[in-house]
């Protein structure tokens, strides 16, 4: 726990993100370089496409840092919305 004791949530970061901030949100929950997260991603990426799944599965499920909820979190409210 941090100093506010409260958990850490995983999170997709805004300030050290290149595309949607999956792999900074990652870097900044386990505490290590944004980089790494990057290359393993690229390696997963290359070596059967596991990555990118990956990738798009974060950038679905994991909401920003910001939000309150995810895209996918998003797009199922807004579809039970729209069926009321």
């Amino acid at each position: 726990m941090d100093e506010n004791n409260s958990p850490k949530q995983l999170r997709r970061s805004r300030t050290t993100r290149m595309v949607a901030g999956v792999c900074g949100g990652i870097a900044e929950y386990f505490g290590v370089d944004a980089n790494l997260v990057r290359l393993v991603i690229v390696v997963l990426t290359f070596f059967g496409g596991t990555g990118a799944l990956i990738y798009v599965i974060g950038w679905l499920l994991v909401p920003e840092a910001d939000a309150d909820n995810s895209i996918a979190e998003n797009l199922i409210n807004q579809a039970q919305n729209r069926d009321r």
